[in-house]
């Protein structure tokens, strides 16, 4: 047998063993086909993605639960017992789920700031990181090495000087492109700076699919921030109305939550577990907290991660959808949902509900867009109302129903989001607030079009079905 031949061989019997790997994780079958199929009739390029990308480190105890106990119960005890907090009935099952699970408690939060661009966002956290006295803890997925992110680290470092406690956990993979001076630069300042899981070998591999993806900024206790923004020119770049910005498309469009309350202990809660996992220094002093207030809307900060026993988001996606009697509502920038989503998505459409799903018209990731078609002409197909974003870059992630729930955060409607990453969202059982979260998707579906009235993309040629059928296969991967 020739050289080329024992090569050929070998890299079958190898692609033939990572295959059987693939299959005795016990995965989604869906997952599993995918991996088999990208290993076999691609060998080298899949069983390097799988290595890299598909081996199932979730059983690892990145944390250990005595530490989030400490974390949790010993800074979080005063607050267990809130006798005057009235939990809505037909959430207080998914409301206990959180509580059991992860012990995220629900707050009764004084007020809440919905912000849908940069413009009103970075001036106001400016304004509060001037404003910080005691501590500042900020983690973003991405904090851009640009005039933005130049400016929001020369405002923190400037609060450093005068002796406040500066935190920040940036994603590894997510600042990838951030030259490693901009951090030291920060560091050499007295700020405190984390990478979330450094992709260096040989750690690489155990690490490079799980990410962080949240983004949550707490300032003395007393103001948060949470939602999809990240730290970037591209948020101010463009006006979110169709102003380029400068890649071929309008400026984007996000949603991020300014709060003041109760509902800061959580998202200081979620941010201080994320510190103990990058600097194992545990943070549990009561005077990161402030006192549990006594009226305002209901809510509840819900983190997910591959290190859990379940994907908490995804379950209270889950719970909306299925008790969604009037409507359902979601934004996302990308459309590939789990099939247990999909399904109730589409089951509740079919009991009368109006569902309604609105994606941007173009991707950032073109890959990821064409595997996402075919999951919205089935969705239109089903009886949900798809609507394509054409007023910039839509990379809002939130969920409104019967004027009752709703939640905002750092969760697409993907399997990353769902199953892979580190996300955060925060969860209102509150009318105001529901029908606040309403009229901004529907002041946005002003700038929509209807996916229905797009002939090309309901109807396309039978090479682009098949080609959005054959990248659909991927999407578990994605």
């Amino acid at each position: 047998m020739s050289v080329l031949g024992l090569l050929y061989l070998l890299s079958r019997l190898i692609a033939i063993a990572a295959i059987i790997h693939v299959v005795l994780d016990n995965r989604q079958p869906a997952k599993t086909m995918a991996w088999a199929l990208v290993i076999y009739f691609l060998p080298l390029f899949g069983v390097i993605a799988y290595i890299f990308f598909g081996i199932n480190h979730r059983k690892e105890r990145f944390i250990s639960r005595r530490s989030l106990d400490m974390l949790s119960k010993r800074t979080m005890l005063e607050f267990v017992e809130q006798g005057h907090l009235q939990l809505p009935a037909a959430y207080e099952p998914a409301i206990n789920l959180f509580a059991r699970q992860s012990f995220s408690m629900p707050f009764l939060n004084q007020r809440t700031d919905i912000l849908t661009s940069g413009y009103e966002f970075f001036p106001l956290l400016l304004r509060d990181i001037a404003a910080a006295r005691r501590h500042i803890h900020l983690c973003m997925y991405i904090f851009e090495d640009d005039a933005l992110g130049r400016l929001i680290s020369d405002a923190l470092i400037a609060r450093a000087r005068d002796g406040v406690e500066v935190r920040v956990v940036y994603d590894d993979v997510g600042c990838w492109r951030v030259g490693s001076r901009f951090f030291e630069r920060m560091r050499r300042e007295g700020i405190d700076v984390e990478p979330f899981m450094p992709v260096h070998f040989p750690q690489f591999t155990r690490k490079a699919n799980y990410r962080n993806h949240r983004k949550i900024i707490v300032i003395d206790g007393r103001v948060g921030y949470i939602g999809g923004m990240n730290i970037a020119l591209r948020y101010v770049k463009g006006n979110g109305k169709g102003a380029d910005d400068g890649k071929g498309r309008g400026g984007w469009r996000d949603t991020m939550l300014r709060l003041e309350g109760g509902g800061v202990n959580s998202l200081q809660r979620a941010f201080l577990i994320d510190w103990y996992f990058v600097d194992r220094t545990l943070l549990s002093d009561r005077k990161y907290y402030t006192k549990p207030q006594q009226e305002g809307a209901l809510v509840q900060t819900v983190t997910s991660g591959p290190v859990a026993s379940y994907p908490e988001i995804m379950q209270g996606y889950l719970h909306a959808i299925m008790a969604a009697r009037k409507y359902i509502y979601f934004q996302t920038p990308y459309f590939l949902p789990t099939d247990s989503v999909f399904f109730a998505m589409k089951t509740a459409a079919a009991s009368g509900v109006d569902v309604r799903v609105m994606v941007p018209r173009g991707s950032d990731a073109w890959f990821v867009e064409w595997a996402s078609r075919s999951y919205l002409r089935e969705a239109a197909e089903a009886g949900i109302k798809v609507s394509l974003y054409d007023g910039g870059f839509l990379h809002s992630k939130l969920m409104v129903s019967d004027d009752a729930v709703c939640t905002c955060g750092s969760t697409n409607l993907d399997f990353r989001s769902f199953e892979n990453n580190f996300e955060g969202n925060m969860f209102f059982y509150d009318a105001d607030m529901a029908v606040r979260m309403r009229q901004i998707f529907e002041a946005d579906e002003q700038q929509a079009v209807p996916l229905a009235s797009l002939p090309q993309r309901m109807h396309p040629n039978i090479a682009r079905r098949l080609w959005d059928s054959l990248t659909r296969l991927l999407a578990p991967l994605l």
